[in-house]
C-alpha cells in the first residue's frame, strides 16, 4: 500500500490547522500490521469535533442487490483528524504516548477476533476534550 504524503506543501490544510500524527507515526505504531491497512486518510475538514484519531474495521458486506465492499478495501481504515495548530505541540505528545499504543492494541485484537466479529464493521475513536484523551468503540 502506498501511503499519502503529509508534507506541509502537500497537506491541503489551512495554516491554522495541523495533524497530530504523521504517516511515519502510523508506520511506527502498526509495524507489521500496516499491510492490513487499506486506507490511511489525513482528513481536511473542520467538522471533526473532538475526534483526533479514528480506526475502522472495514468488513466484507453481503453482495445483495448489487451492493458490497470491494475485496481490496476489506481491512482497516485509519483517519487522522486535524486540530488547531495552537494545540498541536501540547497534544501530539499525548497521542504519541497513549493513542498510538492503544491503536496498535485495537488493531491486534481485531486481527485476532473471531469470524463473527470480523464479518461486521467496527469503529473506534480517540477524542480530545479539555486536554483529556478518551477512546471507545462507536457504532
Amino acid at each position: 500500500m502506498i501511503l499519502p504524503s503529509t508534507s506541509a506543501r502537500n497537506r491541503r490544510l489551512p495554516r491554522h490547522r495541523a495533524w497530530l500524527l504523521t504517516t511515519t507515526d502510523i508506520h511506527a505504531c502498526l509495524g507489521a500490521h500496516l499491510d492490513r491497512v487499506t486506507d490511511l486518510r489525513f482528513l481536511t475538514g473542520h467538522t471533526s469535533g473532538t475526534i483526533v484519531l479514528g480506526a475502522a474495521r472495514v468488513a466484507p458486506e453481503p453482495r445483495n442487490y448489487g451492493r458490497g465492499i470491494h475485496p481490496g478495501m476489506v481491512g482497516f481504515r485509519i483517519d487522522v483528524h486535524p486540530v488547531d495548530s495552537t494545540e498541536r505541540a501540547a497534544t501530539r505528545a499525548l497521542l504519541q504516548a497513549r493513542a498510538r499504543p492503544q491503536l496498535h492494541e485495537w488493531v491486534t485484537q481485531a486481527i485476532a477476533a473471531d469470524a463473527t466479529w470480523r464479518q461486521a464493521p467496527h469503529r473506534h475513536h480517540w477524542r480530545l476534550t479539555a486536554g483529556q484523551l478518551t477512546h471507545r468503540d462507536e457504532a
